[in-house]
């Protein structure tokens, strides 16, 4: 679940909903029962130019794809497929327009809908099931295994090399701090979100110790700054140390950190998942549809499309009116961040998006005992590989990073 800083009211709504997903369809997009509208009638406004590619024999004629969380710069890869003609639905919380490939249309709409308040905080595969109209949306593999019964899904492009989640100290309490395991050998007391299996895996693991855990955070920097330092905080890199240190003007310096997957714990976060039943039957669909996705993302982090993004993501925080908070500041350190950092980067044969066999093998390993634990039913017989596919990423497409 996706956290910054927000208003009282979605604050609220945040905590009743932190522990439990919601399979609820939300007023901010219909239910329906139907399967994704075939292209035949497709409200593209433009049609796919001679040569170019047409997804418009095999793909839905709108794909609908379900974020996580408002929108932000994290999700630049998909807002890179939309061209300067786009509507914006702002009682919805929803954008559509041509979908782009290389700044050609494909003769196909997508839309992308926001999450996070603008679904009643329920997760994207919940919002899968209860709208059959949604074509993709962001699944992490931790959470793909735990609903692998009631949200089966099946991941066929991450593009997030890296979670972008964190946990952070203050350097001047802890200067001999450099990673989580150090937090866990000084005791100090690390408040996070409630449901998190990273922490049950750090606690379990030994990195930290349970009674280090404090799990009443809100998403605000009160008690952290309250605090002077003396905790540390679970966060987004791509956003939280910026803030802290230029926007939290209680706090103003900078904050330490380490990402929650350099610390032992590979997930990989908001996978671009279907149903199963889906991909096969829009294989032909994922064949075209993947790559296009691949070099949209690429055209965003080579700075192409930077730009363009940016101000978009600005215009639909304003529109949306959520009450989340979104600076140009933060976006732009958002962006460098996820380079910097290797959140967003080839994988380590130099393929943009594809999954590492032996990755999700370990994270599927470490997973099953704790939700065993919790009494979380895995679906009988799942393997790692049921979780993914590669079939449909084009090996030639790199970031170069």
């Amino acid at each position: 679940m996706r956290v910054h800083f927000k208003s009282a009211s979605v604050i609220a709504g945040l905590a009743a909903t932190a522990v439990t997903l919601s399979a609820c369809s939300s007023d901010a997009e219909p239910e329906s029962s139907d399967a994704p509208e075939s292209s035949a009638t497709s409200s593209a406004t433009a049609s796919a130019s001679a040569g170019g590619i047409d997804l418009s024999g095999v793909c839905p004629a709108d794909i609908k794809i379900q974020t996580d969380w408002n929108p932000e710069m994290e999700h630049g890869h998909l807002y890179a497929m939309l061209g300067d003609e786009y509507e914006i639905d702002s009682d919805n919380k929803s954008v559509t327009g041509p979908l782009m490939a290389s700044g050609e249309p494909t003769g196909v709409d997508v839309t992308i809908l926001a999450g996070g308040p603008a679904v009643g905080f329920a997760q994207p595969n919940a919002q899968l099931y209860s709208d059959t109209s949604i074509f993709m949306a962001y699944v992490g593999t931790d959470e793909a295994i735990a609903h692998s019964t009631d949200l089966p899904t099946v991941s066929v492009f991450q593009p997030l090399e890296k979670d972008p989640q964190m946990i952070m100290w203050d350097p001047e309490t802890y200067p001999d701090v450099t990673g989580i395991a150090d937090l866990g050998e000084e005791g100090t007391t690390v408040r996070v979100f409630p449901g998190g299996v990273y922490i049950d895996y750090f606690v379990g693991a030994g990195i930290l110790s349970a009674d280090q855990i404090d799990t009443t955070y809100d998403g605000t920097p009160a008690v952290f700054v309250s605090e002077a330092g003396a905790i540390a905080q679970q966060g987004f890199a791509s956003a939280e140390p910026f803030i802290y240190e230029n926007e939290v003007d209680a706090w103003g310096k900078p904050v330490g950190y380490e990402l929650i997957n350099d610390a032992g714990f590979p997930k990989y976060a908001a996978s671009m998942s279907l149903r199963p039943e889906d991909v096969t039957e829009y294989a032909d669909c994922l064949e075209l549809l993947v790559p296009v996705m691949q070099q949209a993302e690429v055209d965003y982090y080579d700075g192409t499309l930077k730009d363009s993004v940016k101000d978009l993501v600005l215009e639909l925080v304003d529109a949306y009116d959520t009450g989340w908070v979104y600076s140009a500041e933060v976006a732009d350190y958002s962006f460098d961040t996820m380079i910097a950092d290797g959140i967003a980067s080839d994988g380590g044969d130099g393929v943009l998006g594809n999954f590492d066999t032996d990755r999700v093998a370990e994270l599927f390993e470490i997973v099953e005992p704790i939700y065993g634990e919790q009494g979380i039913d895995i679906a009988e017989g799942l393997t790692p590989e049921d979780l993914y596919t590669n079939e449909f990423v084009d090996e030639s497409i790199s970031l170069g990073f």
